[in-house]
């Protein structure tokens, strides 16, 4: 029976500096790894960005079970303040250490662990796909898209996807992602007129147009929730002036929205709704205002049904614990691959991910691969 220690992997691709948009070695050695275990490997970079696709089994099968992850990883911050050199993936009382550690070496690993072990031990009358990519935590436009455009291009599909993110708040097991809410953020720039402050009549005064304008938005309430989410969110997240001076009215400044939101909007809608509150608060104040809208993502919901009650099922045999069926938290790939085929998401505890220390109890990685496991091996069952 095939082996692959997936601490052992996780150890490895830790110690890969793959600081996004860096390669760092992580993907060379999933490549190899796969390779030699039968899996037909095909590099997809695009734009400076390193991606890996990977399929055992014969292409076009009508049953294929796709994996989804990342091995790029956040920048360490202050090395100083960490207690464990970043990319060591040293081990202290059962506990690795390493940027990665749980966001998402681990989860990558444990599936290719699995899937390795899974093919050579019981091939299946079907397909196995992994898509990893090296440009998830930045702008994401050359990681899981260029994947899943290449796959398209060459008739490649996938039946269902897992993305391995790290899902579980506090306790192994206790939840899992059906959707996820989508992502927008608008930057808005205010144009008055200069002057002296004793003289305001003289001038424009853009602050009070901002001030109008941010607390009409942050006051609104945009739902109250839907079937599977929670309601929408949105916050202001900067007011910038840059003015030092005291008896100077400024000519300009500037503020940020985020909003977060549920099944009940789309990017469009809300866009629409923020151009009418801009221009509404333009018009009442005679000071120019600009808009920017870049959207990170639409929300989406695979609904609960046979994948969720599929990994639901091998959760609680590994786990003990029935997990939540949740959306919340902010985006995934997940969000490019829903356009592909259903997807969830289920892997680790999630608390140290992007911290300094940022660490993964061992014995999870384990856990985390045997659920992968038992997964592929229900799903051909």
């Amino acid at each position: 029976m095939t082996n692959i220690d997936a601490a052992a992997l996780t150890a490895k691709l830790i110690q890969c500096p793959s600081v996004t948009p860096v390669e760092g070695g992580a993907l060379v050695l999933l490549e190899a790894e796969l390779s030699q275990a039968g899996f037909e490997c095909v590099r997809v970079d695009r734009g400076g960005i390193c991606n890996l696709f990977a399929r055992w089994g014969a292409k076009g099968h009508a049953k294929t079970f796709g994996f989804n992850g990342h091995t790029d990883v956040v920048p360490v911050g202050d090395e100083a303040a960490w207690t464990k050199p970043p990319f060591s993936a040293e081990i202290e009382n059962g506990i690795m250490y390493g940027r990665g550690a749980t966001d998402m070496k681990s989860g990558v690993a444990a599936f290719v662990a699995a899937a390795v072990e899974f093919v050579q031990d019981t091939p299946p009358n079907g397909a196995v796909i992994l898509t990893i990519t090296g440009d998830e935590e930045a702008d994401a436009l050359d990681g899981t898209t260029a994947l899943l455009d290449y796959m398209a291009a060459e008739d490649e599909q996938m039946s269902v996807c897992l993305v391995g993110e790290p899902t579980c708040p506090n306790t192994m097991g206790e939840m899992m992602k059906i959707g996820r809410r989508g992502s927008m953020t608008a930057w808005f720039t205010f144009m008055g007129k200069q002057g002296h402050a004793a003289y305001p009549h003289r001038a424009n005064n853009p602050l009070p147009a901002m001030a109008n304008l941010m607390s009409n938005l942050a006051a609104h309430e945009l739902d109250q929730g839907t079937d599977h989410f929670d309601p929408s969110t949105l916050t202001v997240v900067t007011m910038d002036t840059g003015n030092p001076a005291t008896n100077v009215i400024p000519a300009e400044c500037k503020s940020t929205v985020n909003i977060r939101f549920n099944d009940a909007h789309s990017s469009k809608t809300l866009g629409a709704w923020l151009e009418e509150q801009r221009a509404k608060v333009s018009e009442d104040t005679g000071v120019e205002i600009e808009m920017i809208i870049k959207v990170s993502g639409e929300s989406f919901i695979t609904p609960p049904g046979a994948l969720s009650e599929l990994v639901a099922t091998s959760v609680q045999a590994e786990t003990g614990m029935t997990p939540e069926l949740s959306t919340s938290g902010g985006t995934s790939d997940a969000r490019f691959v829903q356009h592909h085929c259903p997807v969830v998401e289920f892997g680790l505890v999630g608390k140290t991910m992007h911290q300094v220390d940022e660490c993964v109890p061992v014995e999870q990685i384990h856990q985390l691969k045997s659920i992968y496991s038992r997964i592929l091996k229900d799903y051909f069952a």
